[in-house]
């Protein structure tokens, strides 16, 4: 498992009752070009998964249709693994499971859902910003578990909650749904806390299978809590349209398989603050399609609330790869 991005929780000094040679630095980790490609997928291509949710839910209910997405990419990824690494690829303990449907769920149910419940009611960009604060909330997850963050981090996540109060703004105005907003919040939260155990937890040692694991339990839960509010009701496939059909197919393939696959490698791969950095590229490839192809305004509190957010997010990330 990797440490988090600040690198290793100081030690305690203890008086040792003999001299003892000290033990040689550990070398820092090396970027590899395989890190940057992953960054980049994520980077590009869930910056417009915002877009592809805002298509899909015009016809297909959330949950429903975030649960198919997540087990279908969840188990051609299985297939993926068995064919080119054999089944045995695909054993886990029954800790590692239990591990890898406990980060699933608070990722994929809990972060991805309540995004998707979220986007029937709050423009896919806006969604975007708001879910660009997950960095300052990784921040305090790691303050509350001992380390202590510099004063850069400490100022990033306090410029980036006063981002996250003005983008509350259109919801307090009645521009949008406040309930879109504050789900949105939830959601952050359920994530970082997500990425944050995904690190600690005794996980799979093939992340891709951690992966499709983590998928296929989340894409589960999002099935029961679909069905427990009677989406299926009334649910006419005949009655979807041909754009939801291929952005859902598009979440299928790139969003869940491709980058989903992307994101939790680079977990277990890259340092945590490094991973971070698509909180702030994210917002604004969804702000700019959210605008060019469904015509999302861009009003000033989200322009506003969305720089002081990324600019927050940024003097976190750039803390953490200094520290």
């Amino acid at each position: 498992m990797t440490r988090s991005a600040a690198g290793p929780a100081p030690e305690s000094h203890q008086a040792a009752p003999e001299p003892r040679t000290a033990a040689p630095a550990a070398p820092a980790r090396r970027i590899t070009g395989a890190v940057w490609a992953a960054l980049g997928i994520v980077y590009v291509v869930w910056g417009s998964t915002y877009l592809g949710i805002r298509i899909v839910v015009e016809t297909v209910p959330p949950f429903l249709s975030s649960g198919a997405r997540f087990v279908t990419a969840g188990l051609l990824l299985a297939a993926i693994i068995a064919w080119r690494q054999g089944p045995a690829a695909l054993k886990v303990t029954r800790r590692q499971l239990a591990s890898a449907v406990l980060v699933g769920l608070l990722l994929i149910l809990g972060g991805n859902g309540l995004v998707v419940l979220a986007e029937t009611s709050i423009p896919s960009g806006l969604a975007a910003l708001l879910i660009a604060v997950v960095p300052a909330w990784v921040v305090l997850l790691r303050a509350a578990a001992g380390e202590r963050p510099g004063l850069g981090a400490v100022g990033g996540v306090l410029l980036g909650l006063a981002g996250l109060g003005v983008l509350t703004l259109p919801g307090l105005s009645g521009e949008v749904k406040i309930g879109g907003v504050l789900l949105v919040v939830v959601a952050t939260l359920l994530w970082s806390v997500g990425s944050f155990s995904s690190a600690r937890l005794p996980m799979p040692s093939n992340p891709f299978t951690a992966s499709a694991y983590e998928m296929v339990a989340g894409g589960l839960g999002g099935l029961a809590l679909g069905l427990f509010r009677g989406e299926h009701h009334g649910l006419d496939l005949g009655a979807i349209s041909g754009r939801s059909w291929v952005a859902l197919a598009y979440l299928i393939l790139f969003g869940s398989l491709l980058a989903f696959t992307a994101y939790a490698w680079l977990l277990q791969a890259a340092p945590l603050s490094l991973v971070a950095t698509y909180a702030y590229v994210n917002p604004v490839v969804a702000v700019l399609l959210g605008a060019l192809v469904l015509d999302e305004a861009l009003t000033w509190p989200i322009a506003l609330g969305g720089a002081i957010v990324v600019g927050g997010v940024c003097l976190i990330v750039s803390t953490g790869r200094r520290g």
